[in-house]
């Protein structure tokens, strides 16, 4: 019963200190919401995030070994597993956390594009778009100038639509680099 308890407990800590994050965040959150108001703006970051789905990176996976051979086969494979850890690991931290997303939490954040899932922390598709570029970019730096800025895009799509807080973003970021990381301790 105490373990439960102390769960409870934990539980409700972390809420009220989301609900601190969540206030000194809003500014921020709602300032750079306000950029999908504009079509052409909310375009672009509408087309980055749906490339961030997965699309992007499944099409890289299965590219590498047609593009550089042989030598990409067991990058392509470690990427496509810390992709799937990553899939557990934020699947996971949302049950945890429950963060509500800023367009329901703030009726003055617009929500730009439909979420994947309910909740907000953290951010899946930084964590997946950093993980995948930190991995193929320290096999084959050459793509660092088509990764690199895509996964920005990619990050800061997610609070101009109105779907993330900047920590979300910064926390998936966090995550994605330790599982690219790791994907490259293992290659």
């Amino acid at each position: 019963m105490r373990r439960r308890e102390a769960a409870l407990v934990m539980k409700a800590t972390f809420n009220t200190f989301m609900a601190r994050v969540d206030a000194a965040e809003y500014g921020l959150c709602r300032r750079l919401n306000r950029g999908a108001q504009y079509a052409p703006t909310r375009r672009v970051f509408q087309i980055a995030s749906r490339l961030g789905n997965g699309i992007v990176w499944y099409v890289l996976i299965l590219a590498l070994p047609l593009l550089y051979g042989a030598a990409a086969l067991r990058p392509a494979i470690v990427m496509a597993a810390s992709g799937a850890l990553g899939v557990l690991l934020y699947g996971l931290l949302k049950r945890t956390f429950v963060r509500e997303r800023p367009f329901i939490t703030h009726a003055s954040i617009s929500r730009a594009a439909a979420p994947l899932d309910r909740y907000s922390f953290p951010s899946g598709h930084t964590l997946h778009a950093v993980c995948f570029t930190w991995q193929a970019c320290a096999h084959f730096p050459e793509l660092a100038l088509v990764l690199l800025p895509l996964a920005a895009l990619i990050a800061a799509s997610r609070v101009v639509l109105g779907l993330h807080y900047p920590s979300d973003v910064l926390a998936g970021a966090a995550i994605g680099a330790a599982l690219g990381q790791l994907g490259l301790a293992l290659t």
